[in-house]
């Protein structure tokens, strides 16, 4: 039977490591799942995603006094394979051949991918600091057993932003759209349509950012981001124009399809409640060219109501908002912004 990573790893711990533990430890406080990064983590393996770090990976959770003992027991008891798959092998980030279940606290294994302790209330920069993959790492891939809540209230912290850090960082999507789209139309017109084309989808990139916040999802990193556009709950609607914004050979069928898109949008943050422009576009000054109204912008600002927040640069947005180096995004400590005064 061709099974997902996943569903290897329920059955890994259903009938060999969860059992193993109970023999030595019955009355041992844990949580188990297939959490942190990995493409079955969010259900999207095949089989391509097979030939490297492949085997029973698991990630076991128990108090951080008995991580190390655990982890030796496991190493010792494991048998060799199970399903026909390895349960010691090495992997890019270790060349150990050793078993993959990963035992730690809640409390560490949150710290790792997010950087921060979320025991305790987030501030707002602790929220500015995530990135959307960092967190689906703790909060996206499947629980099998959770015996005292710890890893339950972890993900419960992260499941979304307060609203005013929400409406901060839809604000500085529309913010980011602004900017530039007039240039979509400006650069083509002076004979310089690769610069349009360059423009136009690093625009595509912001506006699917921008529908995973208005769809409160959390967006994947690069390579399952459209995938994840497309499994948007209303969002997904805007699809269609974005692929003709990329296919489109001249600018202005390229800038309608923009505004297609960013209309769509509009109509979503009205229907989520959220404060609208009635038509989100107008001209960019008396040119041919199209932009965002400011008070698309302006009507977010507006409705936020945290000192912390209001006083936050314009336009700034999260981390990754401002940065897309992988080497700033897959780090948590490189993502960490200092306090604000305020604080």
């Amino acid at each position: 039977m061709n099974r997902g990573g996943a569903e290897y790893s329920r059955r890994y711990y259903e009938h060999i490591v969860g059992p193993a533990v109970d023999a030595r430890w019955p009355d041992l406080r844990r949580a188990a799942g297939r959490l942190g990064s990995g493409s079955d983590v969010l259900g999207l393996d095949d089989d391509v995603s097979r030939d490297h770090d492949w085997g029973l990976r698991l990630n076991l959770f128990v108090p951080a006094d008995m991580t190390a003992e655990v982890d030796a027991y496991l190493e010792e008891i494991l048998p060799a394979t199970f399903d026909g798959l390895p349960t010691r092998f090495a992997t890019t980030w270790d060349p150990r051949q050793r078993h993959r279940v990963q035992v730690q606290d809640v409390a560490a294994f949150v710290h790792s991918h997010t950087g921060l302790d979320v025991r305790n209330p987030l501030s707002v920069n602790d929220w500015l600091s995530l990135s959307g993959q960092s967190v689906m790492e703790v909060t996206a891939g499947p629980v099998f057993i959770d015996t005292d809540g710890a890893l339950t209230d972890a993900r419960s912290a992260l499941a979304w932003y307060p609203d005013d850090v929400w409406k901060y960082v839809i604000a500085a999507d529309w913010s980011r759209l602004a900017q530039e789209l007039p240039f979509v139309g400006r650069s083509a017109e002076r004979g310089d349509d690769l610069g349009s084309q360059v423009i136009a989808s690093r625009l595509v990139g912001v506006a699917m950012h921008l529908a995973h916040l208005l769809d409160r999802q959390w967006p994947a990193y690069s390579k399952w981001l459209g995938t994840s556009l497309a499994r948007l709950p209303r969002a997904h609607a805007i699809a269609e124009a974005l692929g003709r914004v990329l296919s489109s050979t001249d600018w202005r069928d390229r800038e309608d399809a923009f505004v297609d898109a960013l209309q769509t949008l509009n109509r979503i943050q009205a229907a989520a409640g959220l404060p609208v422009a009635d038509n989100p576009i107008e001209n960019f000054w008396n040119r041919a060219y199209r932009s965002i109204r400011p008070d698309v912008i302006t009507a977010l600002e507006d409705s936020i109501s945290d000192p912390a927040v209001k006083a936050l640069p314009r336009g700034l947005g999260s981390v990754e908002q401002w940065s897309d180096n992988t080497n700033v995004l897959t780090n948590p400590s490189r993502r960490l912004l200092p306090p604000s005064p305020s604080h």
